[in-house]
């Protein structure tokens, strides 16, 4: 054995634990004299017959690693479901819930809808690059821990329960009621929150409330609850459907929203003075109409999303008993 021999076996045994280092030198030094044996004989040089030996082997590193079965990858096959999982679990939750707050936080400091939408952004890049860099590390520690013995570690064994239920045929559909009315809801829940600050782009309401202050010591925070059981209403529907239940909680909303709603504005609370003063509000002799267009609108509206529901329910338990 020459000092290229040796300086392989130091590159190779280095990355293992001490008490390992003498049984695998003994053995690599053994199998590399008999490769280059085996190549003497067969008529190369000794030179060149250890550097073949040695090339032949590898990487030392890779040798070593696969000699206490110590894998080379971030995430292998054992975790990689588990971690897989975890993380869409983790950006499906943890990233709407910090882009809301971070957009809440934003328009009560009064930052521009730019602003708010820049740092709504940022932040979220940033959560998710958190959430995927620390869950992978830890699965990638917990991949190269060694379970006790007996023990499979954190990974689950599969069985047949784990199976998905197939498929409810609606439910491709209620996917994209439930995007189009959260997505809705929240841009409404912001536009709350962010009129408080004025209308920028409107020179006369730049820093003029459009409702009155005066409300947010009750009814803007009912209005925003409110908004948040639409919220939760709306992942009901798309989880089990339409029933009776669920349609009389829609009645329920529907007239808990329409009602004060209506209560406020017919009484003069729901829209700031200044902001009307700046409108020019009343505008003539059309005032009455316009209060008798919004408030029909709003009823109507209110009572088509009740009997859309209806109908919704009924077509939902005539199709399920065709189907059983």
């Amino acid at each position: 054995m020459t000092i290229l021999t040796d300086r392989y076996m130091w590159a190779a045994a280095r990355t293992l634990p001490e008490a390992q280092r003498a049984e695998f030198d003994r053995e690599l030094r053994e199998r590399i004299g008999d490769a280059t044996d085996a190549l003497i004989e067969a008529g190369a040089s000794p030179d060149d017959a250890e550097r073949a030996a040695l090339t032949e082997l590898g990487d030392p590193a890779a040798l070593a690693a696969h000699y206490v079965d110590r894998p080379l990858h971030l995430i292998g096959p054992r975790y990689f479901l588990a971690w897989w999982r975890l993380l869409k679990l983790l950006l499906i939750t943890v990233l709407p819930f910090a882009a809301i707050g971070i957009a809440i936080a934003q328009a009560v400091t009064g930052a521009t809808v730019g602003g708010i939408i820049g740092a709504v952004i940022g932040v979220g890049i940033s959560v998710g690059v958190h959430i995927a860099f620390w869950t992978t590390l830890v699965f990638a520690i917990l991949e190269r821990t060694p379970a006790p013995a007996g023990r499979r570690g954190i990974d689950v064994a599969w069985t047949l329960d784990m199976l998905p239920a197939l498929p409810e045929p609606g439910k491709a559909s209620r996917l994209a009621e439930l995007i189009s009315s959260v997505v809705f809801l929240v841009v409404f829940a912001a536009a709350i929150v962010v009129q408080q600050f004025g209308v920028p782009w409107v020179p006369e309401l730049a820093s003029v409330p459009i409702l009155d202050p005066a409300l947010w010591s009750f009814w803007l925070p009912y209005f925003l609850g409110l908004i948040g059981l639409e919220i939760l209403f709306a992942v009901a529907i798309y989880a089990w459907g339409w029933n009776w239940w669920l349609a009389a909680g829609n009645l329920v909303l529907n007239i808990a929203f329409t009602l004060p709603a209506l209560w406020l504005f017919l009484t003069g609370q729901l829209i700031n003075e200044t902001a009307l003063e700046a409108m020019r509000w009343p505008w003539g002799d059309s005032a009455p109409i316009i209060v008798t267009i919004v408030v029909l609108v709003a009823i109507g509206g209110a009572l088509w999303d009740v009997i859309d529901g209806v109908i919704k329910t009924v077509r939902a338990r005539g199709a399920a008993r065709a189907t059983a």
